[in-house]
This record gives structure tokens, C-alpha cells and sequence, in this order.
């Protein structure tokens, strides 16, 4: 009882700040790996640092010297293995902080909302009535809204349009008749930039059957880039909308209205 009355008279507010600190970094990390096969690598290094500490508790020295050995460059092995989702991880606190400092700036020297709705609206609903014609056609699409410049090396690859945004030209593109509807569309700052860009899928395991490349694409885009990312379903004609490496299927029109005006206005 006297060990255990030291330790905890010495824990202060600034201890407690850190176990939480430590709590949410390793639930951050965690949410990275999780449905991820980097979970799996993950355990199975754990797992062979428990048989090291059970053969160095048994004195076996050669086994002992082997993973002596093994753990020296365990750490450089780690972050060659789990360099994608460290990547992931300080993007999101990149993106996070992108994201507060923008609404920053925005309730503190936007003056004129009233306008920047109205700009807003007349850039949504050719998209919107674009989606509704698709989903009665049962026309897959994937669009990805980029919120500046900065993203145009993932429209690189596609073909190039820098065009206004309209339903038909939407429509044009995703026809299935059309030689740029495989692919991705990107609307950046208002614009259509590109058509058939290719993008990098998500390695989330944990996805439902019923989403396909679309989704899987839509997903991984928005696991890397700081974008939203838009699917019509061929199969059913449903929406689905991904954020911040998360994805809601079957959303409605005004759902995604409501997401577009939160994300692109």
C-alpha cells in the first residue's frame, strides 16, 4: 500500500493530460490500421516480441542473440513497413489543421455570406441534377471535389477539360457510351478540370460487398487528399459520399446538398 500511495501521490493534472494524449494517439493510429492487412503485420510483430521476451526470460541465449539482432533495425523495419499509414496519419493532422484555420478565417473576415451562398448554389445544382438523372438511369459515376490547385497532380492522369460545370456535360462524360467514363471527374474551384483521372484504392478490407471500384476509389482518394468524393451506383443507382476516409452509402438527394454546401461552400 506504501508503493502504491508514492505513485499516485506524485500523479499530478499533467500525468493525467498525458495518459489521455497517449490514449488518442494510439486509438488514431489504431483507426488507421483497422480492416487494413498493416493490422495483421502489426500483430504478428507483436507477437514476435513476446516470444523474445519469453525466450530472454528462459535464458535461451541463442535464440536470445537472433531476435538481439531482429529488434536493432526493428524500429527503421517498422517504418519502412508502416509507411503508408504514418503518411495517413500526418495528413490527417495536416488536414485537421487545414480545416479549423479555414473556418478561422472564414467567420472572421468573410463579410458577405449572402453572395458566397448564392455562387454556392449555382455550382451545386447542375451537379445535383446531373446525380438525379443518373440514379433514374442507373449511370455509375464517380466525381471528386478538390478544394484548390493543390490537388491537380491526381487530374494529371486523366483527360483534361477545364470546362463549367453543367448536367449535360456530366452526363456526356459518365454515358456509357462515352470513352471518359471510366474514371474520375474532378470539380475544382467551380471548374470541371478532368475526366477518366484514375485513382489510388483503399486498402479498408471491411467495406460491404455491394460497394465496388467506385467506392473503393472514392474511399482511398479521400483517405490521402483533403477532398469529397461523390458515387452514383451503376448496379443500384444509389449515392454514396466520402470524406476524410469515411464513406455513407444511400444518401439522399438533400443529404447531399447538405454535404456539398458544408464541403464546397
Amino acid at each position: 500500500m506504501d508503493s502504491f500511495d508514492l505513485v499516485f501521490s506524485n500523479f499530478g493534472i499533467f500525468d493525467l493530460i498525458d495518459i489521455i494524449l497517449v490514449a488518442i494517439l494510439i486509438y488514431l493510429f489504431y483507426s488507421l490500421l483497422r480492416g487494413t492487412i498493416a493490422i495483421n503485420i502489426l500483430i504478428g510483430y507483436l507477437l514476435i516480441y513476446l516470444f523474445y521476451w519469453l525466450v530472454k526470460s528462459l535464458n535461451m541465449r541463442l535464440l536470445t542473440l537472433l531476435f538481439n539482432g531482429f529488434f536493432q533495425v526493428g524500429v527503421i523495419a517498422l517504418i519502412i513497413v508502416f509507411q503508408p499509414e504514418i503518411r495517413k496519419f500526418l495528413l490527417m493532422i495536416g488536414k485537421n489543421f487545414k480545416l479549423y484555420r479555414n473556418e478561422y478565417w472564414y467567420r472572421f473576415f468573410v463579410r458577405n455570406k449572402t453572395i458566397q451562398k448564392e455562387v454556392g448554389s449555382a455550382q451545386i445544382k447542375p451537379i445535383l441534377d446531373a446525380c438525379k438523372s443518373m440514379q433514374e438511369n442507373k449511370v455509375g459515376a464517380l466525381i471528386i471535389f478538390a478544394k484548390n490547385s493543390e490537388e491537380e497532380h491526381f487530374y494529371k492522369n486523366g483527360e483534361e477539360i477545364e470546362g463549367t460545370v453543367s448536367k449535360r456535360l456530366l452526363e456526356s462524360i459518365f454515358s456509357k457510351t462515352s470513352p471518359l467514363h471510366d474514371g474520375a471527374v474532378i470539380i475544382c474551384e467551380g471548374r470541371l478540370m478532368a475526366a477518366a483521372c484514375i485513382l489510388p484504392l483503399t486498402d479498408n478490407h471491411d467495406l460491404p460487398a455491394y460497394m465496388g471500384l467506385r467506392h473503393r476509389a472514392a474511399l482511398g482518394i479521400s483517405e490521402v487528399a483533403d477532398v469529397a468524393a461523390l458515387v452514383v451506383s451503376e448496379e443500384t443507382g444509389n449515392l454514396a459520399y466520402a470524406r476524410q476516409g469515411k464513406i455513407k452509402s444511400n444518401i439522399s438527394l438533400q443529404e447531399l446538398e447538405k454535404n456539398l454546401r458544408k464541403d464546397l461552400i
